[in-house]
């Protein structure tokens, strides 16, 4: 690690961290619409977004900081277990193709904005609304604490804001700064201010991916004596467990947590409220379908981006937070003025997701908590001003949470975020496809797998913590170590089913489905197709 601040880094990032700033205040003017006061127009970006900024604002989405810290992190602490991010994420498009598209006809016919919108209006529930939207937020707050974590890891390589024993301000000043650029920019461009600058932030991750790809081996002699280091280094015996420390490729007893975590996370990952509002964007069903044929380019991206953790091993980097093994990487190993450009993609990275995050959380507070049990009768304006001030108490939320506790901590309760926002998925991607699950069925299976996951992940200790020291346990009935919040969503179902079919023997009220078959199918083009608000947004009761 270099000493003092790396003056040339600083720049290049400040100047990139600058230029995204205007550009985020200046997106308010970028496809201004006729009346801005509305969830549609600040919180989806007027619902008008093409194929190509779709796909820049997903990726910006899903890959984020943490993305390009944490995946090539855990592959420098444990070995090539950490790759499940890539099987994962090709999983995931299949998938997403069969009912993103149901969902974004389903929202544009209805107006609907948030999941829990349209959880509300299929079932005719708005306990299994809030449940969703509750869970909703629940699980998106660590993750904006954890893009505030990516950005800080940068600051600490590059020696901005002194050492462990300076002043707290004088330390914590920069995140602060950028904190507060964030949530200005937010507040008053909404999701066009994130949609402008994935842009930037993409096309500096991929220059970096593919410099790195090339340069860095190189400079270590190429990827044989790369391998040939990560297997060495992964056969020594960590003290604190008394087995290796990890392995080039995963051995039978962990194939079962590989497996069930790719396919957890596959299913979870489109649960989340910012990947919904980033799709609920789109200007038509056609471009999520495009999108979901053209989004597996990031997936090459992060396979290549996972080989910088063997790399990191092969340089001999040394780092007590495994977090910031890939920032040192690039300053020990790029020139600084491209360190600053890694740098700077790593920050913008950052900025991007937590932007929209902070924004889907908003909504789902607006609409499926304060319009639907506070203010019936709000207005299309009050609703957009709520939101605006939502946004920027969950950005604070974030920030304090980074800023006074132990960064493990929000990396655990992002990891559970993962596990709650699983238990949504019966109630949002089944009821794109049927109407036979019973609402009160629904909440009960969600409020097991929600139990039983924080439960699980609870009792599980790792060498430095007592609890929730990861996201894999013994599978009841099988013996072998999985995902949790996969069996968690397995025990979800279950009961879903078999609460189900008791329901209906006994004639349980069904609630009123607003939708009709043809809603799921309906395009922004087909004839008599508008957006119709739902009852709640009118004012009425539902």
């Amino acid at each position: 690690m270099k000493d003092g601040v790396n003056g040339v880094a600083l720049g290049v990032f400040v100047f990139f961290f600058l230029a995204v700033t205007v550009m985020g205040f200046l997106a308010a003017r970028w496809r201004r619409a006729e009346n801005e006061h509305s969830l549609d127009e600040w919180g989806l970006g007027g619902r008008s977004f093409g194929t190509w900024i779709t796909w820049f604002l997903l990726g910006g989405d899903l890959y984020t900081a943490y993305t390009f810290v944490a995946v090539p992190a855990a592959i420098y602490a444990a070995g090539a277990s950490g790759f499940f991010a890539v099987p994962y994420t090709i999983l995931v498009y299949p998938l997403i193709f069969t009912f993103l598209p149901r969902l974004w006809s389903v929202s544009h016919k209805h107006g609907y904005v948030t999941t829990s919108d349209f959880v509300r209006g299929r079932f005719g529930s708005k306990g299994l609304s809030l449940a969703v939207a509750v869970t909703g937020i629940l699980a998106t707050m660590p993750y904006i604490a954890l893009q505030l974590v990516g950005i800080q890891a940068v600051l600490d390589v590059m020696g901005v804001g002194g050492g462990e024993n300076t002043n707290w301000f004088v330390k914590d000043l920069p995140l602060l700064i950028a904190f507060g650029v964030l949530a200005a920019y937010t507040y008053s461009s909404g999701l066009r201010a994130p949609a402008l600058i994935a842009f930037v932030k993409d096309a500096l991750i991929y220059i970096v991916i593919a410099v790195a790809i090339i340069y860095i081996p190189i400079k270590l002699g190429g990827f044989d004596d790369i391998f040939a280091k990560a297997g060495q280094a992964f056969s020594q015996v960590n003290p604190a467990t008394g087995k290796p420390r990890g392995a080039l490729a995963p051995g039978e007893a962990s194939q079962w947590t590989y497996a069930t975590l790719a396919l957890g996370s596959a299913l979870a990952l489109f649960m989340y409220p910012h990947s919904i509002t980033a799709t609920l964007s789109s200007k038509s069903r056609e471009v999520i379908r495009r999108n979901t044929t053209i989004l597996p380019l990031y997936s090459l991206m992060l396979g290549l981006l996972a080989l910088l953790g063997f790399m990191a091993i092969a340089a001999g980097i040394k780092v007590t937070n495994g977090q910031l093994a890939i920032p040192q990487l690039f300053e020990d190993m790029f020139p600084d003025w491209f360190a600053g450009v890694a740098f700077a993609a790593i920050g913008i990275g950052a900025l991007v997701p937590a932007a929209i995050m902070s924004i889907a959380a908003a909504n789902l507070f607006t609409r499926n908590i304060y319009k639907d049990f506070i203010r019936p009768d709000a207005t299309p304006q009050q609703e957009t001003k709520v939101s605006k001030l939502v946004s920027l108490l969950v950005k604070v939320g974030a920030l304090v949470f980074v800023l006074t506790m132990d960064k493990t901590v929000a990396i655990n309760f992002q990891l559970l975020g993962g596990i709650w926002i699983l238990q949504t998925f019966p109630a949002l991607v089944g009821g794109l496809f049927t109407r036979w699950f019973h609402r009160w069925a629904l909440l009960a299976g969600w409020a097991v797998g929600m139990i039983y996951g924080t439960a699980a992940a609870y009792g599980v200790a790792s060498p430095t913590q007592k609890h929730f020291g990861g996201s894999a346990k013994e599978i009841p009935g099988i013996g072998e170590i999985g995902y949790i919040g996969l069996t968690a969503f397995v025990l979800n179902v279950a009961v879903t089913v078999v609460l189900t079919f008791v329901l209906k023997a006994v004639k349980a009220p069904e609630g009123l489905d607003e939708t009709r078959p043809e809603d799921y199918t309906a395009d922004a083009g087909d004839p008599g197709v508008q957006v119709e608000l739902p009852p709640a947004t009118a004012g009425s009761a539902h």
